[in-house]
């Protein structure tokens, strides 16, 4: 991820995310997200957010969030453009997720680490020394791991 176009949005989720798979079976997640902030003139303003994930954060998000929870969502800003059936331009700006978490604010939570699949991602390294995402770095066993 670009780290100059980075956001932090924490909010509440609008409704439930939408698994769907590409035609080259990768897992997206779609849903959305609001902002509340209050004007000093005491009403408040919404922002809302249209948030797409992928691969095994999609299915996770899917699994794990509904409408109405607090997230934090950690991603970045992407606009698209489009024309519709009637020839008109169209856009939106979105954010693509890299981390989803829920906001502990208000609420708690049970954390579930999901099993290593053998032979896929979670299991491959990059040939870099670095993990792979969804890779726990493997460290000495003199080696505090942080």
């Amino acid at each position: 991820m670009a780290f100059d176009n980075t956001v932090t949005v924490v909010g509440n989720v609008t409704r439930d995310p939408e698994l769907r798979f590409t035609p080259g079976a990768m897992p997206v997640a779609s849903f959305g997200v609001a902002w509340n902030r209050r004007k000093q003139d005491g009403e408040d303003e919404v922002s809302f957010f249209d948030v797409t994930c992928f691969r095994d954060l999609a299915e996770n998000v899917a699994e794990s969030i509904t409408k109405g929870t607090r997230v934090i969502i950690f991603g970045m800003v992407q606009q698209r453009s489009w024309e519709n059936q009637e020839g008109e331009k169209r856009s939106k700006v979105e954010i693509i997720a890299d981390e989803v978490a829920p906001s502990l604010k208000w609420a708690t939570a049970e954390i579930k680490k999901n099993e290593r699949k053998e032979g896929g991602r979670a299991a491959a390294s990059s040939g870099s020394g670095r993990p792979v995402a969804n890779e726990a770095p493997s460290y000495d066993s003199d080696e505090e791991p942080f």
